[in-house]
C-alpha cells in the first residue's frame, strides 16, 4: 500500500493541536516506558502498523525489554508488568474500546489507585493522542518502516 496524503507536509496547521497535545504529554511526568507501553497498546488495539513501528523503537530507545513488548498484547497473562502499568494498560483499552463498553466506576477506582488526579488526566491526554495519531497513519495509509527515532527529537 502506499500513503495516501504525507498529512504533515499538506496541512501542517491542521496539526498544530495534535504537536501541542503530543509536547504536552511528552513533556509530562509519566514514566517513559509507560507512556511508550500505552502507545504501543492502543496501536495494537486499533491495527496502526506506523505507529506500532515508531513506538516500538522508541520503547527500546527508552530502554524495554523485548519480553515485555512481545508479551504486550497479553499483559494480563504475565507478570512482566507493574500494578502501575497493568492499571494504565487497563485504562487504555478501555478508552481505546470506548465504543463497546463502559469505562466503570470500578475501573476508574482501581486506576485511582496508582494515578493521581493530574497523572490520570495526563494518562487520559496520551491515550486521546496515539487514538488520533492512529486513526491519521491509518486513513492515509503512513508508510510502516520508515519512522526514524534519531530524526524526531
Amino acid at each position: 500500500m502506499s500513503q495516501r496524503i504525507n498529512y504533515n507536509e499538506k496541512a501542517p496547521k491542521a496539526l498544530k493541536g495534535m504537536r501541542e497535545l503530543e509536547k504536552y504529554v511528552q513533556g509530562s511526568d509519566l514514566e517513559k516506558t509507560l507512556y511508550e507501553l500505552v502507545k504501543m497498546r492502543a496501536s495494537q488495539i486499533n491495527g496502526c502498523a506506523y505507529c506500532l513501528d515508531m513506538h516500538s523503537k522508541d520503547t527500546r530507545a527508552a530502554g524495554e525489554t523485548e519480553q515485555r513488548l512481545y508479551a504486550l498484547n497479553a499483559w494480563r497473562e504475565t507478570d512482566f508488568y507493574s500494578d502501575r502499568e497493568r492499571a494504565a494498560l487497563a485504562w487504555t483499552e478501555a478508552l481505546t474500546k470506548i465504543s463497546e463498553n463502559e469505562v466503570s466506576d470500578e475501573l476508574y477506582e482501581s486506576v485511582r489507585q496508582h494515578f493521581e488526579e493530574e497523572e490520570l488526566v495526563t494518562l487520559t491526554m496520551t491515550i486521546v493522542a496515539i487514538n488520533g495519531w492512529n486513526r491519521l497513519a491509518i486513513s492515509f495509509r503512513s508508510e510502516p518502516g520508515s519512522y526514524k527515532p534519531e530524526l524526531a527529537k
